[in-house]
């Protein structure tokens, strides 16, 4: 079958440089689901992506689908003919919807049962007229923000420019809000022209050619070069944020570094601040010595090429000037602000409607920082350090610098704080009770600072459950999900003896005496440790446990984060374990038939009638006694070597014995030994999960 390349290009003004990757990812899934719905086949196909452009290369793109023949089937022989044999109105109807006569129509047997089939015959379209649907692809595009213009019904996220739609040397004819296809692309907004394009192997040249840099991967990797060719020719460092690095790339087409300076009065502003504001307001890269202290300079990248760029830097450093000028401003204003002035100026601030002011957020905090210094067994001075970093880890909010660079709160809470002379443990915990704020972020570096960081993230979740605000798909406003999956991550990393369900009873203590209830508690509760089990499963599957062996474990309303992870870390070693699955299969059977038990009853070992009942009960008194304080000191491997040694009792006990009596007092003894022995099972883990291949 003949094959010939297709481009398409969508020219727009600007677009924003964080709607631009995603867009141009999304116009490639369109178009590639659309090829594969269309039975178009293809070789290959590649994105492409500008400020000011995306588009789309399909090379080895089929001259027409191909055509396809079936067999349909309609109703049995029984219904399609009469006693005589005629076709009935059924038959006769199958073969008009088929698009074929009754002289076409045949029988085959299945299952037994003949029915009456049709061959049809659907000739393959040719590919230049299913293309002008790319039409309704571009139209159905979807942005975080849309915009109209002129007369146009049409929603999107910038005014459409340009198309071209290039098959082979063929153009494909349609249009959108009155900008027809053509073959005719446009070069750099001020150093290129329009370029004619003879086929769509001339694209990435030709725009070349016109200082435009089509591919991002390309651009990306040019910036990358120039930075580091800068840090070699000047002895610099220049750490690269590859975030920063994403959105510099989606602002050019074609990509110049080059570097500027400023006044070094500046330096004596934080580093953080300085690097800020160099990053969101300028896109700046900051510049760095060896030992990365902050140097009075900065890296840029124009949009253009090599031309002027004295002028231009001056013109960078201008505007810089400016901007650092505001910081230092900012930073001098704050330190006249008195802590006890700023914590009185929380109390205007709302946090929530229905939960108050950030004042009673801190009070809130401060009151769950005292709980949960009890659970977690702070001493004395680790405590009053806690409830110094509680009170006052919010004043920077009213901050001018953090009302400019809200990413900067806590960093500057722990920069003022430290030039009033707050003892360091504290100013660090008022930047690290923040932390973790991603996944991947490190947990508070003290005690102190961490039970802040569980007060503080637990009270966001559980008030948020209390008046309803709870995620749903992907929607998840107060960063719910992120903030619980940091309390698993610093209970597991401080291997805090504490379980989630006291963690979230303080907090509701909290909340509860503030009435901030809305819903009845013990929903919120259920809802709260179900939203927990759910990033706990997560921080599993994160570390390579299987999913089998995360249900197996997970098995308690009252998880204990440190020793969960232990049993699953343990069960995923014993899983390749030859004797592994008859330990299970061997626990497995006590729990399931322990189901069969209608109530717990007391266990009367007068009336066991064999020895292995008696070994077994001897064997059960060990293991609970055992696995209780092995679970209680967080010793997995102890806990399941006691569960272990009962393998060949159980084995036993189940060769010789049958539970389901027919004296009923003997039943209901043997069932609540099964009962009784589950329990000490399910503590460990819920071995029926566990699948074997």
């Amino acid at each position: 079958m003949s094959k010939r390349d297709f481009l398409f290009e969508l020219g727009l003004e600007e677009l924003p440089a964080r709607f631009v990757t995603d867009s141009m990812n999304q116009l490639k899934n369109k178009v590639s689901d659309w090829l594969k719905e269309e039975r178009l086949d293809f070789d290959a196909i590649e994105a492409f992506s500008t400020p000011r452009r995306l588009a789309i290369y399909i090379t080895g793109l089929a001259e027409k689908q191909p055509d396809v023949e079936a067999e349909a089937k309609g109703p049995a022989k029984k219904i399609a003919q009469d006693e005589e044999g005629n076709w009935s109105k059924a038959a006769l109807g199958f073969a008009r919807g088929q698009g074929v006569t009754a002289d076409d129509l045949f029988f085959k047997e299945l299952k037994g049962v003949e029915y009456v089939y049709a061959k049809t015959f659907t000739a393959g379209k040719k590919t230049v007229e299913l293309l002008p649907a790319l039409k309704s692809i571009v139209t159905s595009m979807h942005f975080p923000k849309n915009m109209r213009w002129n007369q146009y019904d049409l929603r999107f996220a910038r005014p459409i420019q340009w198309m071209v739609a290039l098959y082979g040397e063929e153009v494909i004819s349609f249009e959108i809000t009155d900008v027809k296809t053509s073959n005719t692309t446009r070069g750099h907004r001020f150093l290129g022209e329009e370029v004619k394009l003879d086929t769509p192997a001339d694209y990435e040249t030709a725009l070349l050619g016109q200082y435009v840099i089509a591919r991002p991967e390309e651009r990306k990797r040019a910036i990358r070069n120039q930075i580091e060719s800068m840090t070699e020719g000047n002895g610099w460092v220049i750490p690269i944020d590859e975030d920063l690095l994403e959105e510099v790339t989606n602002l050019v087409e074609y990509p110049t570094a080059l570097s500027g300076t400023y006044d070094d009065a500046f330096l004596e502003i934080p580093k953080e601040v300085l690097i800020t504001s160099m990053r969101e307001h300028q896109r700046y890269f900051p510049v760095e010595d060896t030992e990365g202290k902050l140097l009075p300079h900065f890296v840029t990248v124009r949009n253009g090429d090599h031309q002027h760029l004295e002028n231009v830097a001056k013109g960078n450093e201008k505007v810089l000037r400016a901007r650092l000028s505001d910081a230092a401003f900012f930073y001098a204003e704050d330190q006249k602000l008195k802590i006890e002035d700023a914590l009185g100026r929380l109390e205007n601030i709302v946090y929530h409607e229905d939960l108050g002011s950030i004042a009673d957020k801190v009070r809130r905090v401060r009151k769950g920082v005292t709980s949960i210094s009890k659970l977690v067994a702070l001493d004395s001075n680790e405590q009053e350090v806690a409830d110094r970093i509680a009170e006052i880890a919010k004043f920077d909010l009213v901050t001018q610098m953090v009302y400019e660079f809200p990413e900067l709160q806590g960093r500057m809470g722990e920069v003022y704080a430290g030039l009033i002379g707050e003892p360091v443990e504290v100013t660090v915990g008022i930047k690290e009770h923040y932390m973790p704020k991603f996944a991947g972020d490190k947990s508070p570096s003290t005690k102190a600072s961490t039970v802040v960081s569980l007060a503080d993230k637990l009270d966001t979740i559980v008030t948020c459950f209390a008046i309803g605000l709870i995620p749903t798909g992907s929607q998840d406003p107060y960063a719910l999900r992120r903030q619980a999956a940091g309390i698993v991550q610093m209970i597991s990393d401080y291997d805090f003896d504490v379980k989630i369900d006291e963690l979230v009873a303080a907090s509701l203590d909290v909340a509860e005496e503030r009435g901030l209830l809305k819903r009845d508690r013990e929903d919120i509760t259920k809802e709260v440790m179900d939203f927990f089990s759910l990033r706990i499963k997560n921080a599993l599957q994160e570390k390579g446990i299987r999913y089998d062996v995360i249900d197996a474990v997970l098995t308690s309303e009252a998880i204990h984060v440190p020793t969960t992870v232990k049993k699953a870390e343990l069960l995923m070693d014993q899983v390749s374990q030859p004797a592994f699955k008859k330990t299970v299969e061997a626990l497995s059977r006590v729990t399931n038939i322990a189901k069969k038990a209608e109530t717990a009853v007391e266990i009367k070992p007068e009336l066991f009638e064999k020895e292995e009942e008696r070994e077994l009960y001897r064997q059960y008194e060990s293991a609970q006694k055992e696995v209780q304080i092995a679970l209680a000191k967080g010793d997995a491997s102890r806990a399941f070597k006691s569960l272990q040694s009962i393998e060949p009792s159980i084995h036993a006990y189940f060769d010789h014995i049958m539970v389901m009596a027919e004296d009923e007092k003997v039943k209901r003894n043997r069932l609540a030994q099964m009962l009784e022995l589950s329990a000490v099972i399910r503590a460990f883990a819920n071995f029926q999960s566990i699948v074997f291949s």
